[in-house]
């Protein structure tokens, strides 16, 4: 156990300091702008022989342009109502789009280059281990709109479909539930009102979701224009592009199989039986007869475990200790160097994320912490974020973009073995029942709250290409994939759910919601392997992250765990696995 103390708020200023009025920051800019037009010109005037120097080019300003994305992403987090951050925000999109159009024109190059020039350039030692990323260009660009189209696409976007992103986070900012607390009328920010949602009373619990729902209702007209708009920009887009399913971008993303993902929900939906098992258990414990959705992830019991951000913290690294010296070191330096907001404070942005530093070799994660045994969790998986990126060091920027469904599958390895120990160490019965439940709560937000999100989310596209969807509309999608996902065991569902939930409004992920299923369920793979060899494993782990992104997920299976992803078998072992938590719960809890 480490002696240090650690501090709940990030440092930023090692980057830039000043915040949204720093000097260095508006420098940095400025050099990237320039950096863009140098580029440009090479693309411009770009011939086969270049390659080698353009891609080293791209290096540069690739991280560039993350680094300086991902601060003022940072800055607008930890404080929505910064508005110097906001107005930068502004200046970063259209540095971003900038570079996308000048990728674009480099994909347009590659796809110029005949066949035999190609294959004879892949030969080439520079270029082998690029050989995967650069083919996948090469096909996308063939997959898409004339590069001209394309640029243009690109350019609306910033004020167009972006936009509707950015007045989304802006919008949530803003919102305040009003709730009582002893007696107290007081206004939480919807980071701290979604923390009540695990209070051990159900009366504030209660409570706090008449409020939360109250709360975007009165914003329901603005938000349903918002995600109208996104998805019709996104619809329209494929259209011009000939694309006829939805799916087409967010498998092609995720470098997956329509067959992997179909095989994966029907395994889960197949076994979901065992979970609606659990949940009417928990509405028994709790002397209920059904469970609200409010009461999905409340504790059985009022005294809940609470620790301290120390104690938290503490308790990651000691666990992470018996996994891999690398892993331990990794985490022990970003406590102690400060890579983490965690201060349960107003103004915040809700829920959490791990955003990458590459200029400056860092990470930064975001959260807000307030002592539950699921904020713990969530700490340990925006580590496992932040390691996953600090494995791929080393590795070249292109064969750096792993997929959102392999970004999980770190994180969500990061979070079992804090949860395994923590039930393995429990002090009595009645912890141990608290915190099998604690895991048991992973399982059901990725079998049913996220297959809830996919249900919704796919049936709203659809009703989309029809026109706009309403309020009304958009709340009986919610609910009815709620029912569906949730197999009817709960007896009050959140119909606002799609206003709350910002994964539906993230412009950059279209569909980020089976990723976090995918990457669960393939660290259950990864993680019996790794029990069976013990600490000599985090080389083997280390290798198949460093693979993340150069690879279709498929042949990351079969390469590093020896596995046909399109067939049950793995999904039907992973499940089951999972599952083990269920059986060992009913059993304590008869």
């Amino acid at each position: 156990m480490t002696t240090k103390t650690f501090q709940d708020t990030w440092d930023l200023d090692i980057f830039f300091e000043g915040g949204s009025s720093s000097e260095s920051y508006h420098t940095y800019l400025s050099e990237i702008k320039e950096d863009l037009k140098a580029f440009e010109q090479h693309i411009a005037a770009f011939k086969v022989d270049d390659l080698e120097e353009v891609l080293g080019e791209y290096e540069t300003v690739v991280k560039k342009v993350v680094q300086s994305s991902a601060f003022v992403n940072c800055l607008l987090a930890a404080d929505v109502r910064d508005k110097g951050a906001a107005q930068l925000q502004g200046q970063v999109a259209q540095i971003h789009a900038k570079l996308q159009v000048l990728l674009g024109a480099l994909d347009d190059k590659l796809v110029t280059i005949d066949e035999e020039t190609w294959t004879s350039l892949l030969e080439k030692e520079e270029f082998k281990v690029l050989e995967y990323v650069l083919n996948e260009r090469r096909r996308r660009a063939n997959d898409k709109l004339p590069a001209v189209q394309e640029k243009l696409v690109t350019s609306l976007a910033v004020d167009g479909y972006h936009a509707w992103g950015k007045l989304y986070n802006s919008l949530v900012g803003t919102i305040k539930v009003k709730v009582k607390d002893k007696g107290e009328e007081k206004e939480l920010s919807v980071g701290q009102a979604q923390n009540r949602f695990s209070d051990g009373n159900r009366e504030v619990r209660k409570e706090v979701a008449k409020a939360w729902k109250e709360a975007w209702e009165n914003q329901a007209d603005t938000i349903a224009s918002a995600l109208n708009h996104l998805a019709g920009f996104r619809l329209q887009v494929y259209e011009q592009r000939g694309w006829e399913s939805v799916l087409k971008e967010p498998l092609d993303n995720n470098r997956m199989k329509q067959e992997t993902l179909d095989t994966m929900w029907q395994v889960i939906t197949d076994h979901k039986g065992t979970l609606t098992k659990y949940l009417n258990r928990k509405a028994e414990l709790l002397g209920l007869e059904k469970l609200s959705m409010y009461d999905v992830s409340a504790p059985l019991t009022a005294e809940e475990t609470k620790l301290s951000y120390q104690e938290g913290a503490d308790f990651i690294i000691e666990q992470f200790s018996k996994f891999g010296p690398e892993l331990t070191e990794f985490t022990k330096k970003a406590f102690e160097d400060r890579w983490i907001e965690a201060e349960d404070r107003a103004g915040k942005r809700p829920g959490g994320f791990c955003t990458s530093f590459p200029v400056s070799g860092q990470s930064r994660i975001f959260m807000t912490y307030s002592g539950t045994l699921s904020n713990v969790s969530t700490l340990a998986h925006e580590l496992g974020h932040a390691f996953h990126q600090h494995a791929m060091h080393g590795v070249p920027t292109l064969n750096r973009f792993y997929a959102s469904n392999v970004a999980e599958t770190a994180s969500t390895f990061a979070e079992m073995i804090v949860a395994d120990a923590a039930v393995k160490y429990a002090k009595d019965e009645k912890e141990k029942i608290s915190l099998l439940e604690d895991k048991i709560q992973r399982s059901v937000a990725f079998y049913m709250n996220i297959h809830a999100r996919f249900l919704f989310e796919t049936r709203f596209y659809e009703e989309r290409k029809n026109g706009l969807v309403s309020v009304e509309k958009l709340n009986e999608l919610m609910v009815e994939a709620q029912k569906e996902a949730y197999c009817g065991a709960l007896d009050e569902y959140d119909s606002t759910f799609w206003a709350s939930k910002m994964h539906f409004f993230i412009t950059q992920v279209p569909f980020y919601n089976f990723p976090y299923t995918f990457g669960y369920l393939f660290s259950l793979g990864i993680y019996s392997q790794a029990l069976e060899e013990g600490t000599n494993y985090e080389d083997k782990y280390i290798a198949l992250l460093k693979d993340t992104a150069s690879m279709t997920v498929e042949d990351l299976a079969k390469k590093h765990l020896g596995v046909d992803l399109t067939q049950r078998d793995f999904w039907e072992k992973a499940v089951k696995k999972s599952l083990e938590d269920v059986e060992e719960f009913l059993e304590l809890t008869k």
